[in-house]
């Protein structure tokens, strides 16, 4: 796996973060039924048992918008994804179906609370490290066009950003080709709950993404190192 690091400026403001990092072979294919029974299940339960304005106070989306706000960003603005797709899901808006890949990472998206990155590692140009958005940077938000990301986490790599807790870049995206996955689920909450969202994860890259072999590795300031999920 490529290395990834954390920089200054993120850990001084987000001491707690953890990032998992799930690297692995797979097989996108188009939507798949049976995965949108499990993602359909989740909106039902999220619908019956979560108000609009209780998402915002989850742990996991409280620590990504507190980020954003230490860094000069504002998360009712520009929404961590997580919180974004839970409060479609509340609001009754139909999810994009996209493809398995995709659709599968939002689903652990909305079962953890977590933003997760996800791209095509083979369009990743060497290792990644994680900073702060400048003002003027260019960045293409996939599906958003340019995107201001001055003020965002945004991982790098030797081109340029990648991946915001608020969207991914089109240069790196998931296609019906990819495949070569990294995933990155960024814990500003901390350890807990980090790692059973990464079980959860490989579970369903197992069952729908035909996953050949994976590497994990969880990763703070100045350490990353290899976990068994």
């Amino acid at each position: 796996m490529r290395t990834i690091t954390i920089s200054n400026e993120i850990h001084e403001a987000c001491p707690n973060l953890r990032v998992l990092a799930i690297d692995c072979q797979v097989r996108n294919t188009p939507s798949d039924t049976t995965l949108w029974h499990e993602i359909n299940a989740i909106e039902e339960e999220i619908r019956s048992s979560v108000r609009l304005e209780m998402i915002n106070k989850w742990a996991p989306i409280q620590a990504t918008r507190q980020a954003y706000k230490k860094l000069g960003k504002d998360p009712n603005r520009y929404r961590p994804s997580a919180e974004a797709l839970r409060r479609r899901v509340v609001r009754s808006l139909p999810l994009y179906q996209v493809d398995t890949l995709v659709d599968l990472i939002n689903l652990v998206s909305l079962q953890s609370g977590y933003s997760i990155g996800g791209f095509d590692a083979e369009k990743i140009n060497g290792d990644l490290r994680l900073g702060v958005g400048q003002e003027g940077e260019l960045y293409h938000g996939i599906g958003r066009g340019v995107l201001n990301i001055s003020g965002l986490p945004v991982y790098r790599d030797q081109i340029g950003g990648i991946g915001t807790p608020t969207s991914d870049e089109e240069r790196t995206k998931i296609d019906a080709r990819t495949a070569h996955l990294l995933m990155l689920i960024n814990g500003y909450s901390g350890i807990e709950g980090l790692l059973d969202a990464g079980r959860y994860a490989v579970t369903l890259l197992r069952k729908y993404a035909f996953m050949d072999s994976f590497e994990a590795n969880l990763i703070a300031y100045g350490f990353q190192e290899s976990v068994s999920l």
